[in-house]
C-alpha cells in the first residue's frame, strides 16, 4: 500500500485505538524473544561457573578454556562483521532509528544479537542484558509493523513499544519500561503512544514473570527508612555520584576511541582483547565477570569489607570499559548499576568506620547509590528512580531516592557531561551519512512548543521552517486547531509536523531547536 500524505494523515487519527491492539501485540512478541534471552543467559552464566570450577588448578585445562575463548570472539567478530547495528548497547542504535538518523534490519539483528550477547556473557564479558533486551523488544516491534505492512510513523511507535516492553521483561520493571522509552528512546510524549507504550510493557511482564517468577531481581533486605538525620550524606553522595558518573562516561567513550587507533585491529581483534582479560580474571578474581549480580548479593550480605569492596569497584570500573569499549555486543546498564552499588556501600562503609554512622543503613545507601549513579550516566532520573524501587520490591526510598538522583544530575549537568547514549549514538553518527533510505515514506513527529523557546509568541508565517517540512496539526488544551498563517503559537501546543523518511532526522534536530530553545 502507498504511504502517502493522506493515507499517514488518516493512520494517526487511529492511532489512539490501533496503538492500544498493536502495542499489546508486540508487547507480547517482544516480551517472548526478551524471555529466552533472559533464560539464554541463565544457562550461559551457570555454565561458566562449572567450567571455572573445571578448570581451576589443571593447566592443561585452563589452555583449552582460553582456546574456546579466542574461539568465542572469532564468531563474535563475524556477527559484528556481518551486522555492525549489534555492536555495543543498542540502545544508541533504537534511539538513533526512532529519530530517523540510522536504519536497522530485525531479520539480522534479532539473531546476530541474540547469539552474540549470549557468547558475550558465557565468556564472562562484564556487559548486562538490558541493552541488548531493548533492541531485542525493538525490533520485535519493527519486525511486527513490517509484517503488518505498516508505515514509518506507526513503526517507530511500535518501536518504541518493544523497546519498552524489552526493558519490562529484562528487569521486572514494567513502569520503569514505559518511563525509559518515553524519556530516553522516543523522547517524547502523546497519550496514544503512552497507553500503547504502557499496554506493551505490562504485556511483556506479564509473559516473562508468568515463567521466570514475580521476584525482584534485588532481593536484599533493608532493615529500616533511612532517618531524615542521615539526608545530608545524601547530598554528598549525590555530588559525588555525579562526578563519578561523568568520569565513567569519559572513560567509556575513552576506551572505544582507544580501540580505533590501532589499523590492523578488525571486529575479531578487538574482541579477542576483552574475551583474554576475562579468562585471566575468571582465575583470580571470577566475581568481577559477567553482569555482576553477585556481587550485591555478597555486598548487600555482609560479606565485603571495605578495602574488597573498593579493589572490587576499581576491577569491574576497568574491566567493563575493556568490554564495552571493544564493541561487544552487551550492554552498560546493569553492570553501571553493580559500580553504582559498589560505590554507595564503600561511602556507607567509610561513614560507619570515620563518621560513626550505623551500619544497619549500608544497604540503603548501596540501593540509593545505584539509582544516582544512572541517574548521573543516562541522565534519566524518573527511570532511575522507578526502576531502582522496582528491581527492589521497596516503596519506602521514594524520598531519599529522589534526593540522591537530583543532586546526582545537577552535579553531572553543571561538570557539563553528556549523557552516555547520546554520546555513543554521536559517535555512531560521525562520518555517515543519513540512512534512513530513499522510499519517501511520509513520516509525523510531535513536538511540543516550551515556554520561552523560538516559537512562543510567533505567528505560523514568521517562522522560518525547516525545508521540506509540513505543519499538518496544532493542539492546544486537547483540541485540534487548524494552524494558519496568522495563527499564533503559544507555549503548551503540540505541533505535528511532516516531513519525507530522508529528511526525518534533520527535521527533528531542527524542530527541537525551535520549540525547546530560545536561541
Amino acid at each position: 500500500m502507498k504511504k502517502d500524505t493522506s493515507y499517514t494523515i488518516k493512520r494517526i487519527r487511529q492511532f489512539p485505538v490501533v496503538l492500544t491492539g498493536e502495542g499489546l501485540l508486540v508487547g507480547a512478541v517482544s516480551g517472548f524473544i526478551v524471555m529466552l534471552y533472559r533464560i539464554a543467559l541463565t544457562y550461559a552464566s551457570d555454565w561458566l561457573g562449572q567450567i571455572l570450577a573445571f578448570v581451576s588448578g589443571h593447566p592443561l585445562r585452563i589452555a583449552a578454556w582460553f582456546a574456546v575463548l579466542l574461539l568465542l570472539a572469532l564468531v563474535v567478530g563475524r556477527l559484528v562483521k556481518w551486522e555492525p547495528m549489534i555492536s555495543g548497547s543498542g540502545i544508541p542504535q533504537v534511539e538513533g532509528e526512532i529519530l530517523g538518523k540510522l536504519k536497522q534490519d530485525w531479520r539480522k539483528v534479532l539473531p546476530a544479537k541474540f547469539i552474540g550477547g549470549f557468547l558475550c556473557l558465557f565468556g564472562g564479558l562484564s556487559l548486562g542484558r538490558e541493552g541488548p533486551s531493548i533492541q531485542l523488544g525493538a525490533m520485535g516491534g519493527q519486525g511486527v509493523s513490517r509484517l503488518l505492512d505498516r508505515g514509518k510513523t506507526e513503526e517507530r511507535y511500535l518501536m518504541t513499544c518493544g523497546a519498552s516492553a524489552g526493558l519490562a521483561a529484562a528487569f521486572h520493571a514494567p513502569l520503569a519500561g514505559t518511563m525509559f522509552a518515553l524519556e530516553e528512546i522516543h523522547k517524547g510524549f502523546s497519550v496514544s503512544l503512552l497507553i500503547s507504550v504502557m499496554t506493551a510493557s505490562v504485556t511483556a511482564d506479564y509473559i516473562c514473570s508468568h515463567i521466570m517468577g514475580l521476584d525482584p531481581v534485588f532481593q536484599f533486605g533493608l532493615a529500616e527508612v533511612l532517618p531524615q538525620d542521615y539526608y545530608w550524606a545524601l547530598l554528598l553522595l549525590g555530588v559525588l555520584l555525579g562526578f563519578l558518573g561523568a568520569f565513567y562516561n569519559k572513560v567509556m567513550l575513552w576506551a572505544q576511541k582507544l580501540y580505533q587507533k590501532p589499523k590492523f585491529l578488525n571486529e575479531t581483534g578487538r574482541l579477542v582483547i576483552p574475551f583474554l582479560t576475562a579468562g585471566v580474571l575468571g582465575l583470580v578474581m571470577p566475581s568481577v565477570l559477567g553482569s555482576g549480580g553477585n556481587l550485591i548479593v555478597s555486598l548487600t550480605g555482609g560479606e565485603m569489607v571495605l578495602g574488597l569492596v573498593l579493589v572490587t569497584f576499581v576491577v569491574k570500573f576497568l574491566f567493563s570499559a575493556v568490554s564495552f569499549g571493544s564493541g561487544a555486543p552487551g550492554g552498560i546498564f546493569f553492570p553501571l548499576l553493580i559500580l553504582g552499588a559498589l560505590s554507595g556501600g564503600a561511602f556507607a562503609m567509610a561513614g560507619t568506620a570515620f563518621f560513626g554512622m550505623d551500619p544497619v543503613y549500608v544497604n540503603n545507601f548501596v540501593l540509593l547509590a545505584m539509582a544516582g549513579f544512572f541517574t548521573a550516566i543516562v541522565r534519566a532520573p524518573l527511570t532511575g528512580i522507578i526502576l531502582l524501587f522496582e528491581m527492589s520490591g521497596s516503596v519506602s526510598q521514594m524520598l531519599s531516592l529522589a534526593i540522591v538522583s537530583v543532586a546526582a544530575y545537577i552535579t553531572a549537568t553543571l561538570i557539563r557531561s553528556e549523557p552516555i547514549y547520546e554520546s555513543l549514538l554521536n559517535r555512531i553518527l560521525e562520518g555517515k551519512r543519513n540512512e534512513t533510505g530513499a522510499k519517501g515514506q511520509k513520516v509525523l513527529s510531535d513536538f511540543v512548543i516550551m515556554s520561552g523557546s523560538v516559537l512562543e509568541g510567533r505567528t505560523v508565517m514568521e517562522i522560518h521552517w525547516p525545508k521540506n517540512c509540513l505543519l499538518v496539526a496544532l493542539e492546544r488544551d486537547g483540541k485540534e486547531l487548524i494552524p494558519r498563517g496568522k495563527t499564533k503559537l503559544m507555549a503548551g501546543d503540540r505541533l505535528t509536523v511532516m516531513t519525507d523518511e530522508r529528511d526525518a532526522g534533520y527535521i527533528h534536530d531542527k524542530l527541537e531547536n525551535l520549540c525547546y530553545t530560545s536561541f
